[in-house]
């Protein structure tokens, strides 16, 4: 099947009534600040939800409209799409909707604009052309293993997706790399497909900061809007258990994500953490087309001599953007009023209506 061809989005763009925008988003991931914030800069806005998932969004009244379907991945059915199209909608892609709706939907059915570049989610997939854009990026990223059988050190075994940690875990050898295989496929963490997927890399030790990004392609100019750190079930649970008692307990870890918390970066920092975003940006621009339009997160650690190393990207909206909905420290100084990651999406979006340019902000 051939992929959405952009023109036929930007011609069913060109028929909107651009007075009438609607905001859409499917209900989960970040939908609350992403519907809160469409609302603020002054737009309609509609959630698709599973039934009976509805509830948070008619609790916190940020939906207008409310699209009820049997699965979330009836979002591609092309009478939801058409009631879309109907609403002059401009879909907000975030982790769910892609894990929901399916990479492969997004890209060959799904015909309803989407703000940002729907090009680039199959870079986040793909753990090979994530590498390939952070790394040719000059952006440092831990070590790859090939083999299981090459595993010298501790190192972290990751899936393909937006699995939120789900399945990652921690070996030093081979032999522990096989033992804790076998135990996620009993648990149905992963599957025997996922097997041959399994990306290796170095365990680096550091403090986790998730960064944020927002890039305008109507200033042509990298934002921090704000960072994030994770909270890890059931890792964080073991650490909290004395290191005497660890051992006895006999928990396996796992890195799956429950929530977010944020956080602030030393400023001498940050001129580390802009160029980073900077030089994503500039190389997303050369190796998919027209880049990294909109939100992005570096998830990264930083290391004690102070270097901070990327180990994922979100190529959209990531769940940590839910710890700023009011605004945060680094979104303050750039707007001096409240400014979660969606309403800076909708403020891009209702600029690039006043400039008559909201053609370079969708695909």
């Amino acid at each position: 099947m051939s992929k959405v061809n952009r023109q036929d989005i930007l011609s069913i763009l060109d028929g909107y009534d651009k007075d009438n925008i609607t905001i859409a988003t499917l209900g989960s991931h970040t939908a609350l600040h992403i519907l809160k914030g469409a609302k603020k800069e002054g737009f309609r806005t509609a959630v698709v939800c599973e039934k009976g998932r509805e509830v948070p969004y008619q609790r916190f009244n940020v939906a207008d409209e409310y699209i009820i379907v049997d699965k979330f991945k009836d979002i591609v059915n092309e009478d939801v799409q058409q009631k879309l199209r109907d609403m002059n909608s401009i879909v907000v892609p975030h982790g769910s909707f892609v894990a929901y709706a399916g990479l492969d939907n997004v890209e060959d059915k799904f015909y309803v604009p989407m703000f940002g570049n729907r090009d680039v989610l199959r870079w986040e997939a793909e753990r090979d052309l994530e590498r390939k854009l952070i790394t040719e990026s000059g952006i440092r990223m831990p070590f790859k293993y090939e083999n299981p059988s090459d595993i010298d050190r501790a190192v972290m075994v990751k899936f393909p997706g937006a699995r939120g940690g789900r399945g990652y875990f921690v070996a030093s050898s081979p032999e522990e790399f096989d033992s804790k295989i076998d135990s996620m496929l009993k648990r149905k963490w992963i599957s025997e497909e996922d097997i041959a997927k399994a990306h290796i890399e170095e365990y680096v030790s550091g403090c986790n900061y998730c960064i944020h990004y927002f890039y305008s392609a109507l200033k042509d100019e990298v934002e921090i809007l704000g960072m994030d750190s994770r909270y890890e079930s059931n890792i964080d649970g073991i650490c909290r258990i004395p290191a005497k008692d660890q051992l006895e307990v006999g928990l396996d870890p796992s890195y799956v994500v429950t929530g977010n918390h944020p956080v602030v970066m030393r400023e001498s920092l940050l001129p580390q953490a802009f160029e980073i975003g900077d030089n994503l940006v500039k190389t997303a621009k050369k190796l998919v087309k027209p880049g990294m339009n909109g939100p992005f997160c570096l998830q990264s650690l930083c290391t004690d001599n102070l270097e901070i190393v990327v180990f994922e990207m979100s190529a959209r909206t990531d769940g940590g953007t839910n710890t700023f909905m009011d605004g945060s420290p680094y979104s303050y100084l750039l707007f001096g009023e409240p400014m979660s990651m969606g309403r800076r999406i909708s403020r891009e979006i209702k600029n690039g209506i006043s400039e008559d340019k909201l053609d370079i902000l969708i695909t």
